[in-house]
């Protein structure tokens, strides 16, 4: 049988129809954004009108908010028995949801058999939606669990509108397994906002769920 003639073929394959174009993949859907504290709604969407309403804040901006928590375990006998102060890390990371850090001694008292640089205790600093949760656990299921429980001292403001509560069990926080616990360890809560005076850092606070002592 005859070959056919290249310039033949080659005309074929020019005249032959081009190849379909691929069909696009569908684009997977972009991850859902990540849903907020749900203690930040209740600030814009409550506490905000209501402390506008109660002080008469013209801007929005000036509203008082909270800026920071800070949660600190003093450890003093972490100098006797270092295994004490691990479990105060692993404790507060647990109750915070952030790795704490371990603060050190400043300064040698001999009294106290303390050197410089010593552990002495940890702590955490938290903002955003993990001191809104943090919050939200404190106020709605970790100080009513305290016995005898009747609010926190509305009394414990530094005059600039901050706010510090002591807790003296650890066990009141859902997260900490009893079992587990060597020691009962006292926590101090720093709650920084930007209040100009106590009064607005207490209504601030009030609004947010905060139990107060009446």
């Amino acid at each position: 049988m005859a070959k056919e003639p290249k310039a033949a073929k080659d005309k074929g394959a020019k005249d032959a129809a081009p190849p379909e174009p691929k069909a696009k993949e569908p684009k997977t859907p972009k991850e859902s954004k990540k849903v907020d504290a749900r203690l930040r709604h209740v600030y814009k969407d409550r506490v905000i009108p209501a402390l506008v309403k109660e002080f008469g804040y013209k801007n929005v901006m000036g509203v008082p908010k909270i800026e920071k928590v800070a949660v600190n375990i003093g450890m003093g006998e972490a100098t006797q028995n270092a295994k004490l102060m691990d479990g105060a890390v692993n404790e507060l990371s647990a109750i915070a949801g952030q790795k704490p850090v371990i603060t050190k001694a400043k300064k040698s008292i001999a009294a106290f058999k303390l050197r410089e640089g010593m552990p002495i205790g940890t702590m955490v600093t938290l903002r955003g939606d993990r001191m809104y949760e943090f919050l939200d656990r404190l106020m709605n299921v970790a100080l009513p669990r305290v016995r005898d429980f009747r609010g926190v001292s509305p009394k414990s403001f530094d005059g600039r509108g901050n706010y510090t509560l002591g807790v003296k069990d650890q066990l009141i926080f859902p997260e900490i397994d009893y079992n587990k616990v060597e020691k009962a360890k006292g926590m101090n809560i720093s709650i920084t906002t930007t209040a100009k005076t106590d009064a607005e850092g207490l209504a601030l606070l009030k609004h947010m769920g905060m139990p107060f002592r009446q």
